[in-house]
């Protein structure tokens, strides 16, 4: 994938301006709603929230600080690695959704949870916003991130970007699916 670094970052930013609406909308449900799962397996709205918490404990400041140790100014044009461009692809959301087993480290099934589970996404949501003003001044390709399966595997910044928001957007719609299995 070859695209604009502006227009990535633009992208990217929408995305998340869109899942910080979706998250400040969920705070006035009852908790009931918000804890209630279709199946005994499946997970409900806080915990694909908390499931997403999880990663962006890892992923936030592991962004960060390849940001602040890049050495590369930015560009204007943003090639995605093979790697990394299948890792973000294959967290897009499809039609017919491929299941995928989570660790059991990420796997935040049967906890007890609140709505500040909201209020942490929501912060982190504005952390990745913040990230991403950052990184317009960095090389998006040659800087690069550790992953979360692996401290060998490394990704380009923008390849990582892109699975990070590719992910939430899964889970996201993942608890919207939720909300309207209850209606």
């Amino acid at each position: 994938m070859k695209i604009q670094t502006q227009l990535l970052i633009a992208n990217l930013k929408q995305i998340l301006e869109e899942h910080k609406q979706q998250a400040n909308s969920l705070l006035d449900l009852p908790d009931a709603v918000l804890n209630w799962r279709a199946a005994a397996e499946s997970w409900s709205v806080l915990e694909c929230l908390q499931h997403l918490n999880l990663y962006g404990h890892f992923y936030i400041p592991e962004i960060g600080n390849a940001i602040t140790k890049s050495r590369y100014a930015a560009t204007t044009t943003f090639r995605s690695g093979w790697l990394g461009n299948y890792f973000a692809n294959s967290m897009l959301p499809k039609a017919k959704l491929n299941k995928m087993k989570t660790f059991t480290a990420m796997n935040p099934i049967h906890s007890t949870l609140d709505k500040t589970v909201i209020e942490e996404y929501i912060r982190q949501q504005e952390q990745l916003l913040n990230l991403l003003v950052k990184a317009e001044k960095v090389d998006l390709a040659k800087t690069k991130t550790g992953i979360s399966i692996s401290k060998l595997i490394r990704l380009r910044l923008g390849d990582t970007f892109r699975f990070v928001l590719n992910h939430e957007m899964r889970h996201m719609q993942q608890a919207m699916r939720c909300l309207q299995q209850q209606q």
